[in-house]
């Protein structure tokens, strides 16, 4: 059983836990963290969505929610780490910023890796599936809906950014 921290709307700790799979009460929030690993040669990595799973078989970048105790940047090392195997100390991860819905307070980073995909490590019933994209492949992903409109969502508010990352690097 999997507990996360309660959140107010202004995103200050209310001292509660929420058990993950519950429904969230009116005024509580979670916290969700999202990081795009990036190579520096114009790729992402993105991830596959195991069978059983919201959203199967859709492509993504790493990320979930964060466990009761951990602040943003912990949650990220731990998830991309579950989901790819890759490590990453979290001053390593550039803040991109934040958003906030209904019930979720979101932190979203990207991460300069150059791993090999033979050396990505997927976590069974998490992930089945990883590749290195081009902008134009995510592009051609979103419009073939191969990536589910929360994540095409986020990475074109963040695709100029993460541009400049890429070039940054060259």
């Amino acid at each position: 059983m999997e507990f996360n921290d309660i959140y107010d709307e202004n995103r200050n700790l209310t001292g509660r836990v929420h058990r993950r799979g519950s429904s969230w009460k009116p005024g509580e929030y979670g916290l969700v963290v999202c990081v795009w690993v990036y190579d520096g040669k114009g790729n992402l990595l993105l991830t596959r969505r195991a069978k059983g799973k919201s959203f199967a078989g859709t492509w993504e970048n790493s990320g979930g929610a964060a466990k009761a105790g951990e602040n943003s940047r912990q949650a990220i090392a731990r998830e991309l780490f579950e989901e790819t195997g890759i490590r990453a100390e979290q001053e390593e991860f550039e803040f991109l910023g934040s958003d906030r819905d209904a019930h979720i307070h979101y932190d979203f980073y990207c991460l300069h890796r150059t791993t090999p995909l033979n050396q990505i490590v997927l976590l069974p019933g998490e992930t089945d599936g990883v590749q290195w994209a081009s902008f134009g492949q995510v592009h051609e992903m979103i419009r073939t809906k191969q990536i589910c409109r929360v994540i095409a969502n986020q990475f074109l508010r963040q695709e100029p950014d993460l541009k400049k990352r890429q070039t940054a690097q060259d």
